[in-house]
């Protein structure tokens, strides 16, 4: 397929005639209609009804100038696209994402990422809150689930397992389950972003537990709350635990038993081609030193 004869044709198209198309073009009128007529004669069709006064375009001209249009502006783009990603990125990227997670997985990042890109500046937003992304002007978030707009794209950005967790002083006093079916005798609160069934294994097993607690709670800093207070057992995911673990003020319940994959997903409004600098943070993000278990 010959694109710079599609570009002529267009060309000729938009401005009416031949001349007119050379003199933007800067080629000889010879060269203009004869890419023209080269193209016609690879279609088998007529493109263009040529009069001394004007030309004007067949159907089947009309037809295929509407998708030469279209075609040569995903062609364009997608060399700018090209072009914008050899070069370093610059500019504001706005970020949003859970407290937690900001914490403990981005903050170490967006420290890499600004040495390595001086010319980028990053303003976090941290929140409980589902921003909106396009009515907010956010360029990115990280989010933990299943993505509730369809309109918006997701890229996983970790995955990793959940636990069940309670305080010394819980299983002092409750005693700690052998099996999961002796959560239904437990207090059981869970963080609202997973299902409220959830299929646990051991490898060998499944067993399906229904989180029919009496607190549910968006924020995992809340839960780890309730839960080293001592109010019940709560489902966690992993990461976010290895230092109260260490400390004595969590301890892992059940621990041959998981429930599978707890995810967390880059999320950005649709664009006909990624903005370079969301494409350039997140794959900078998903180096193998950040990775987590």
């Amino acid at each position: 397929m010959n694109l710079d004869g599609i570009d002529v044709f267009v060309k000729v198209a938009q401005v009416g005639s031949f001349s007119g198309a050379a003199r933007v073009m800067k080629m000889p009128v010879t060269t203009v209609s004869g890419k023209v007529a080269q193209l016609e004669k690879r279609l088998g069709v007529t493109l263009i009804h040529r009069t001394t006064r004007k030309l004007n375009l067949t159907s089947a001209g009309e037809a295929y100038f509407k998708r030469c249009v279209r075609a040569l502006e995903e062609v364009r783009a997608g060399e700018s696209e090209i072009a914008s990603s050899k070069t370093a990125p610059e500019g504001l990227l706005r970020i949003t994402a859970p407290v937690d997670a900001g914490h403990l997985l981005l903050a170490p990042i967006i420290r890499d990422y600004l040495k390595q890109y001086p010319k980028t500046q990053i303003e976090m937003i941290l929140t409980g809150r589902r921003v909106d992304l396009v009515t907010e002007g956010v360029d990115l978030a990280v989010r933990a689930g299943k993505l509730h707009d369809s309109n918006l794209i997701a890229r996983k950005f970790i995955e990793t397992q959940g636990h069940f967790y309670a305080s010394p002083a819980y299983i002092k006093k409750m005693g700690a389950p052998k099996h999961p079916r002796d959560l239904k005798s437990h207090q059981l609160m869970r963080f609202t972003v997973l299902p409220e069934t959830l299929r646990f294994t051991n490898g060998k097993d499944d067993f399906d537990v229904k989180f029919d607690g009496r607190l549910a709670v968006d924020d995992v800093e809340m839960l780890k709350i309730f839960v080293q207070a001592g109010d019940g057992i709560g489902l966690i995911p992993r990461f976010l635990c290895p230092a109260d673990e260490a400390s004595g003020k969590m301890v892992r319940v059940l621990p041959q038993w998981s429930f599978g994959s707890f995810t967390l997903n880059f999320v950005y409004p649709p664009q006909r081609f990624v903005d370079p600098r969301v494409r350039s943070f997140m794959e900078f993000a998903l180096k193998p030193q950040y990775r987590i278990d």
